[in-house]
C-alpha cells in the first residue's frame, strides 16, 4: 500500500497550490514495458506528486499521441507507417490497443496506489498538439489544416479526458487530481511553423482566438481538477495558457531567453503554479538543480518568499530515451532539489 508522508490533499493556510513546497513530479514517459514497475519508480521516487507513466516503448499506443487519441469519443484512429491517422471506420486493432495498454497502466496504478492519499497528475496531448499528429483520412494532410477537423477532435478529445481522469479518480479515490496538456507543438501551430507531411510547405498559422478557443474547450472539460499546460518549446506561450485558464504552466526551463523569463515573470505574478523542468545530468547535484531555479527567480526580480510555495521541480521533459537505472536516478535527482528548495530561497529571504 502506497503512503505518503503528507496529505497533499490539503495545503498551507493561504497557500493556493494544491501541492507544498519543496515537491517535485515527472513529465510523463519513462522507460521499459512493465507498467507495474513504472507505478513503483514512480511512487518511490516522487512520493508527495506521482504521475501516471506512459511508456512507449511498448509501441504504437503507448506513446502520448497514441494514448492521447485512444481517449477519442466518437473518432477512430489508426496507425500508419508515417504515425497515427483519423479513420473513416469504426474502431478498429489500433485504438483497441491503445485503449488496453491504458488499462494495464491504469491496473497497476490502482494496486500501487491502493490506499494513497494525495496529488496524482495525469497526462494528455492538448488538442492543438493531437492535430498536428494526426492524418486526416484518404489524405497526407494533417487534422491541424482543417478548421472543422481540428474543432470536433477538440470537442472528442475534452469528452475522453473527462471521462479517463474520472475513472482514474474512481482507482483511486483518495487522490486530488491534476490534468497535464501537453502541448509542444502549440507554439509552431501559432508562428504556422508545423510543415506538411509532405515537406513541401507549411500549415497556415492558427489565429490566437482560435487557439484559445480549443484550449478552452479540453480545460473546462475537467475544470474542477487543478489544470496545468506543458509546452517544452523555446518560445511558450506564456500569456495565452493564462488566458484559456489553466492553473499552472510546465515548461524547460534551459529553453527560455530573456524575453521568456519576462512572460514567465508575468506569470507567476499571476499566480499560476509553476512547475520547472530542470536539464538532470549526474554531474548537476540536486544543489545546483535547486540553485537553477533560484537563480532564475533572481533574475526575475520575484520575492524569494514566493519560491519555494508556488514551484515544482520536474524534469525537462520526459525520460522514456534513458536506461531505467538513469531515469530512477534523474527523478531522484529532481526529488532532492525540490527538498532543498526551500531552504535556499529561506536564507535568500532572510
Amino acid at each position: 500500500m502506497a503512503e505518503n508522508s503528507a496529505d497533499q490533499g490539503s495545503t498551507d493556510q493561504g497557500s493556493s497550490f494544491p501541492w507544498q513546497p519543496g515537491t517535485a513530479t515527472g513529465i510523463g514517459s519513462l522507460p521499459g514495458t512493465d507498467p507495474l514497475a513504472a507505478a513503483r519508480t514512480v511512487v518511490t521516487e516522487l512520493p508527495d506528486f506521482p504521475h501516471l507513466a506512459e511508456l512507449p516503448g511498448r509501441g504504437p499506443g503507448a506513446d502520448m499521441i497514441g494514448r492521447s487519441a485512444g481517449l477519442l469519443v466518437d473518432i477512430a484512429v489508426e496507425t500508419t507507417p508515417r504515425g497515427w491517422r483519423l479513420s473513416p471506420e469504426r474502431p478498429g486493432k489500433d485504438m483497441r490497443r491503445a485503449k488496453s495498454l491504458l488499462s494495464h497502466d491504469l491496473d497497476a496504478l490502482e494496486e500501487v496506489l491502493d490506499g494513497y492519499r494525495g496529488l496524482l497528475k495525469v497526462q494528455a496531448a492538448g488538442p492543438w498538439t493531437l492535430a498536428a499528429a494526426l492524418e486526416q483520412p484518404h489524405s497526407l494532410k494533417l487534422a491541424l489544416a482543417d478548421p472543422g477537423a481540428v474543432a470536433d477532435l477538440t470537442a472528442s478529445l475534452a469528452e475522453g479526458l473527462a471521462a479517463h481522469v474520472a475513472e482514474v479518480a474512481k482507482r483511486v479515490p483518495g487522490a486530488r487530481m491534476v490534468v497535464q496538456l501537453d502541448e509542444p507543438t502549440l507554439p509552431a501551430a501559432i508562428d504556422g511553423a508545423i510543415p506538411t507531411p509532405s515537406g513541401l510547405s507549411r500549415i497556415r498559422a492558427v489565429d490566437e482566438e482560435i487557439v484559445r478557443a480549443r484550449l478552452r474547450t479540453v480545460r473546462a472539460a475537467v475544470s474542477q481538477h487543478y489544470t496545468v499546460v506543458h509546452c517544452c518549446a523555446e518560445a511558450v506561450p506564456f500569456a495565452i495558457i493564462r488566458g484559456v485558464g489553466a492553473d499552472g504552466v510546465s515548461f524547460d526551463l534551459s529553453l527560455l531567453r530573456n524575453a521568456g523569463l519576462d512572460a514567465l515573470a508575468e506569470t507567476a505574478e499571476a499566480g499560476l503554479g509553476l512547475l520547472f523542468g530542470i536539464p538532470s545530468t549526474p554531474e548537476r547535484v540536486p544543489q545546483k538543480l535547486a540553485l537553477s531555479v533560484a537563480e532564475a527567480w533572481h533574475r526575475m526580480g520575484l520575492p524569494p518568499s514566493t519560491c519555494a510555495p508556488q514551484v515544482v521541480i520536474t524534469p525537462a521533459c520526459g525520460l522514456a530515451g534513458m536506461s531505467p537505472a538513469d531515469a530512477d536516478a534523474t527523478l531522484r535527482r529532481v526529488r532532492e532539489a525540490a527538498r532543498i528548495l526551500p531552504e535556499i530561497m529561506e536564507e535568500r529571504h532572510s
